[in-house]
């Protein structure tokens, strides 16, 4: 290719992204809002994590105090690795997300394929609705319905189940092992219903005809499910997988600090990196230590789903993310 033809085309091409800007202007503007927040919540406050190499101290004002406060390097990265809280909380975040990510897949999958079948359809918007709800609440909210459930004196397992049994009453906020399935539940609880209608609105997208032509040719709802709708999930089903392996390091706050209720007892499998950050800010101030767990958290993260991606990409390339 000629130096000619090369500057006609990078000519056409800038040219034609300037003619879609002008010719989308309107959308353009409508993203700029959001492009701005993205900016200002996500990008600026990146500079922070300098603090992760310094030993915080106060100097006046916050960016003063960000230029004065000394470097040390590493230091509170191999202080923090060096607590036992460091394979703890990253044990119980990966072990949380890996459960979370399993059953976010098979259970949403399952109720909505379900739902489809449901002929009725009056009635399968009202399942859909009623599992639908608990995304709304907070977990402020389900904290409560969980202590409703679980105190000690007036829990209505206690109090109505186990007390009707002739059972000692269970302290459950002082027992550890009761919690990975108490808050795997309520995980679920809350959230299976939005994916439901994610994977539900791709079921209803798969075009009749499909089914159609198994059914003449025999095929039992089994069998159409399994060849034909669960393949042409799977894309959706990748690319929902890759989004919650890009999280697998970051936790729920809400469900990990207000649901146990902030029980020192239930920090052996309650305790995670988001739970242990707050902790670090609200009751040492250690800002730098904090800072360090922070960044530790992100950058595993981000390497995690860079090579979740990569995988994905070496199996098949057309069901990457990028």
């Amino acid at each position: 290719m000629t130096r000619s033809n090369t500057t006609i085309i990078s000519a056409s091409t800038n040219k034609g992204f300037l003619h879609e800007v002008k010719k989308n202007l309107p959308l353009f503007i409508m993203l700029m809002p959001g492009v701005i927040i993205l900016i200002i919540n996500n990008y600026i406050p990146m500079a922070g994590v300098i603090i992760a190499f310094k030993r915080y101290r106060f100097h006046g004002s916050f960016f003063s105090s960000i230029i004065k406060s000394e470097w040390i390097g590493f230091q509170n990265f191999e202080f923090f690795f060096k607590t036992p809280y460091a394979y703890q909380i990253t044990r119980n975040t990966i072990l949380y997300n890996f459960a979370f990510i399993i059953l976010g897949l098979i259970i949403p999958v399952t109720f909505a394929i379900l739902l489809n079948e449901i002929t009725n359809k009056r009635t399968a918007k009202l399942y859909q609705s009623v599992m639908f709800l608990p995304y709304f609440l907070s977990w402020i909210i389900v904290s409560y319905l969980a202590y409703s459930l679980f105190s000690i004196e007036s829990g209505f397992i206690n109090k109505t189940i186990i007390a009707g049994l002739g059972m000692e009453p269970v302290k459950w906020y002082f027992e550890p092992k009761y919690w990975p399935f108490i808050l795997t539940f309520f995980q679920l609880w809350k959230y299976t219903g939005y994916n439901v209608v994610v994977y539900l609105a791709a079921i209803t997208g798969i075009d009749g005809e499909y089914y159609e032509a198994a059914e003449i040719d025999g095929a039992s709802k089994f069998q159409q499910v399994w060849y034909i709708t669960i393949p042409l999930l799977r894309s959706l089903m990748i690319i929902m997988t890759l989004l919650a392996v890009g999280r697998i390091f970051n936790a729920d706050f809400g469900l990990f600090y207000n649901v146990p209720r902030n029980s020192g007892q239930l920090y052996p499998v309650t305790d995670v990196i988001d739970t242990y950050v707050y902790r670090a800010l609200r009751n040492t101030n250690n800002i730098s230590m904090a800072t360090a767990a922070g960044t530790y958290q992100a950058v595993v993260g981000c390497i995690t789903v860079f090579t979740a991606n990569y995988i994905v990409r070496k199996i098949d390339k057309d069901k990457a993310l990028f």
